[in-house]
Parts: structure tokens; sequence; C-alpha cells
């Protein structure tokens, strides 16, 4: 069982930063994918961007593509979403999401085992 808890969401003026941080607890496998979705009001939840074990790789929905980092502190066994120029259409509630395997189709939810409660991020304008 793996447990992930979020911090960091808040409220941002347009082209300010915020960061968001990922705290996993419990069993992690040595190979494991980790990341980002977020969901904003009536919309569908969509990939962000995610962090894969095996060769350090990472990828990013091309709306924050520049703009996001993501990166992991293994020490602390932490995942960070480093949100830099946000714009309106960033504001959502953002999960962190886990799962013990490599997950190929890493933009597809249902293929995540393991989510955090969501953490709100707003964008003013």
């Amino acid at each position: 069982q793996v447990h992930l808890v979020e911090s960091g969401g808040g409220l941002a003026q347009t082209g300010g930063s915020l960061r968001l941080s990922c705290a996993a607890s419990g069993r992690t496998a040595r190979s494991y994918t980790m990341g980002w979705f977020r969901q904003a009001p009536g919309k569908e939840r969509e990939f962000v961007a995610v962090f894969k074990s095996n060769a350090g790789d990472t990828y990013y929905a091309d709306s924050v593509k520049g703009r996001f980092t993501i990166s992991r502190d293994n020490a602390k066994n932490t995942l960070y979403l480093q949100m830099n120029s946000l714009k309106p259409e960033d504001t959502a509630v953002y999960y962190c999401v886990f799962d013990d395997s490599w997950v190929a189709n890493h933009w597809t939810p249902s293929l995540y085992d393991y989510w955090g409660q969501g953490t709100q991020v707003t964008v003013s304008s």
C-alpha cells in the first residue's frame, strides 16, 4: 500500500509560480511511475507530467511543456511539480499519482493504482 499526500497548492497570479509536493509513504518498488494529473471544473481529468524511475525519464503534456518541471527527491521520497508562468487555464485540482510499475501509456488515469487527495491551484487573471 502506498499513501500520497500533496501540498503546495494555493492562489497565484497570471505569470506567477507555485511548487507542488507529493510525499509518498509505504511500500514502493524499484521500478515505478509517479506523476501529476489535474481536473478543472466540468472537465475530465488530464495528464500533466510524469517521472519514470527506470531511466529517470520525464514527460509533459503539451499545454505545460516549457513551464512546468517535474522532479523527484529519492531521499525524501517526494515528487515535485514546479509551475512557472502560470495561466488561468492552469486552474484545477492537482492530483499526485503512483504506480509500482513502468506505465507505458502514462497519460491514462485508470492505469495508476494510487492517487493523492488533490490540492487546489487557482490562477487569477
